[in-house]
């Protein structure tokens, strides 16, 4: 489908009150030897691929939606500085004009100072967007653009591992060609709640992760998909048996989405996921290494 340019007036503009035009930014980041926080996992000789995620995957879910601000590029930055999980999660969608983006709703209303479709506004336009930061959020946080996804490769593609969920298929083609030109191929997940669109990913070269609800898998049998998911990636609250069920499915990886509990992450490791995707992992981090002995 080709989306014809609507009138700017649908993007109704919300007056800017308030905003600090510095931030500081509390860290929260877990201590490692000396006091000092892990490195992150980093670029060397060539491109981080998923070969090298630790046997236990932790996912920093939009960048850690409950200790940064979701889907921006300071949160990611954030995230990555902290060490604390491995893997970097954001959602994309598509501009008027084939840009894709870095958000996760279709409507701007609920994160930034404007209202109206994500899908209504050019690469232009998308200059003028200001990300709200929830005032909940540890830290302050400055007002800034939701970043592009080209940005975010360029930032972080190679230098830890990335998970872009493909909120709009018809985008997949160009998040292809973003990859696919950074040489990152085997260093993005490209996720979708649609086995179709997974099949799709699959068969442009580029690593598929496939998303389902607890009532999906209920009905769900995963072992159709072993041969073009690399990974599963499953709602905690799913019941223990279907849990078992999709690690039992032949697929590589499995983790589970969205921890926010030391309990919920104990229960699905006890079942056998080997990721966690997560909204705290700061806090899963700190909380992880407090139960740990000297």
């Amino acid at each position: 489908m080709t989306w014809r340019p609507t009138v700017v007036a649908m993007v109704t503009r919300i007056a800017l009150t308030g905003l600090a035009s510095v931030a500081s930014v509390v860290s929260l980041t877990l201590a490692g030897p000396g006091g000092r926080a892990p490195a992150p996992l980093e670029w060397g000789a060539g491109p981080l691929t998923v070969a090298a995620l630790p046997r236990i995957t932790y996912v920093a879910h939009r960048g850690g939606a409950r200790e940064v601000p979701e889907n921006s590029m300071t949160g990611l930055a954030a995230a990555y500085e902290r060490g604390t999980a491995q893997v970097l999660d954001f959602d994309t969608r598509v501009l008027r004009d084939g840009t894709p983006v870095v958000f996760h709703d279709e409507t701007l209303n609920r994160t930034t100072y404007l209202g109206g479709e994500v899908r209504a506004l050019n690469a232009r336009e998308w200059q003028g967007v200001r990300l709200r930061p929830k005032d909940r959020l540890p830290g302050s946080w400055r007002s800034e653009r939701p970043p592009t996804v080209a940005e975010v490769l360029d930032r972080f593609g190679g230098r830890i591992v990335l998970m872009l969920e493909a909120k709009d298929p018809r985008g997949l083609n160009r998040l292809a060609e973003l990859i696919r030109a950074r040489g990152l191929t085997r260093s993005v997940f490209v996720n979708s709640n649609d086995p179709e669109v997974a099949r799709r990913v699959h068969r442009l070269g580029l690593l598929s992760q496939l998303w389902r609800s607890a009532q999906q898998l209920r009905t769900d049998r995963p072992e159709r998909w072993r041969s073009y998911v690399d990974l599963l990636d499953v709602d905690h609250r799913s019941r223990d048996a279907d849990l078992v069920r999709a690690v039992n499915s032949g697929i590589a990886r499995v983790w589970a989405h969205t921890v926010v509990t030391d309990a919920q992450r104990d229960r699905v490791l006890a079942l056998g996921c080997d990721g966690v995707i997560t909204d705290t992992p700061g806090r899963l981090a700190r909380a992880a290494q407090r139960g740990a002995r000297p």
